[in-house]
């Protein structure tokens, strides 16, 4: 295989494994004004994704160094372009992960309630930027012969862009929504199977819109077959979590999240950033990759690291698979 193609399935591959992994972390931060009575549900909620939520993060961090080293015209004209967008995902998850950890350290209510909007806000915000971006990328941006986006912050604030951010946001939500009943038990299981039911058929609508949209517009017949496995996988996800199927219902909205963005890679390619403006400024894999040389050392490098990050983080979730109640939160901690 070339290795430009190569790069661009393994960049592919990175984002849809943070889109699916910290997918149901922000859905679960965005749940909690929703699924929780006091501050023990808040706990519980928070606890399901304790031991494993900056795990998650650290996908999207080998996501940006792959697309820096293998295709440095594209990141250079992305982290350009989208710069104010990309910050305020930055900002948000650093605001959630000091959260977090910052939460339990004082007992007064106003401290935490404070911290637990945060949260809200640290989820919310990339759940929907996300989906802004990787819109506007598929859509196209107006770019110079140099590669340079050329546009504004406000040309990013489409009406196709505005779609995909509010079809991730709810994706994620239900997502997460569905991840509290896989991993908790009570009363808040039994709000979160009704919640994530309510919020999946909203979910579907949106999401239906979004990429029939994608597929009329930009679509090829690879991406409208994705397209069409994610809206399938994601009726059956919501049905199965109605019908208390959790393990199944999770599975399917995994799947649903992973056969999306895929489709937007296949609409993409062989572009990685379609100029608007002019066909001829476009970034394709060929002329935003690097040199044989460096893609042959990273291609070296991701066999050997790439499956350890695999098996660590299975094993992680391996450990803590067992479901959190409000009987394993201790009264005296914060």
């Amino acid at each position: 295989m070339d290795l430009t193609l190569l790069w661009f399935c393994i960049v592919g591959f990175l984002f849809v494994g943070y889109f699916v992994l910290d997918g149901f972390d922000f859905g679960v931060g965005m749940s909690l004004p929703f699924l929780s009575k006091d501050d023990t549900d808040r706990r519980v909620l928070i606890n399901t994704i304790g031991p494993v939520w900056d795990l998650n993060e650290t996908w999207v961090i080998v996501a940006g160094a792959s697309l820096f080293a293998a295709f440095p015209e594209w990141y250079a004209t992305l982290f350009s372009g989208f710069y104010l967008p990309l910050l305020l995902i930055l900002a948000a998850l650093i605001l959630r992960g000091v959260s977090f950890e910052y939460r339990h350290q004082r007992p007064e209510p106003a401290w935490k309630k404070r911290f637990d909007r945060m949260i809200v806000i640290g989820s919310a915000v990339p759940a929907f930027l996300w989906g802004v971006a990787f819109a506007n990328i598929v859509r196209g941006v107006p770019l110079d012969a140099n590669h340079d986006y050329i546009g504004t912050f406000f040309d990013l604030l489409n009406p196709y862009a505005l779609l995909g951010g509010v079809t991730t946001l709810l994706l994620f939500f239900t997502h997460g929504v569905v991840f509290v009943a896989l991993k908790t038990d009570g009363e808040i299981r039994q709000r979160a199977r009704a919640l994530a039911t309510r919020a999946g058929i909203v979910t579907v609508v949106v999401a239906a819109a979004f990429l029939v949209w994608t597929s009329v517009a930009y679509g090829t017949i690879a991406s409208v077959a994705l397209s069409g496995a994610a809206a399938v996988a994601l009726v059956v996800a919501v049905l199965a979590n109605r019908s208390g199927a959790e393990k199944l219902a999770f599975g399917l909205m995994a799947a649903t999240i992973g056969f999306a963005v895929l489709s937007l890679f296949f609409a993409l390619f062989p572009d990685v950033m379609p100029a608007s403006n002019d066909p001829a400024n476009s970034l394709t894999i060929a002329n935003a990759s690097s040199s044989e040389y460096t893609l042959t050392i990273m291609s070296w490098v991701a066999l050997i690291f790439l499956p350890l990050i695999l098996a660590y983080q299975g094993w992680t979730y391996w450990v803590f698979r067992k479901r959190v109640t409000r009987a394993h939160i201790p009264a005296e901690a914060h």
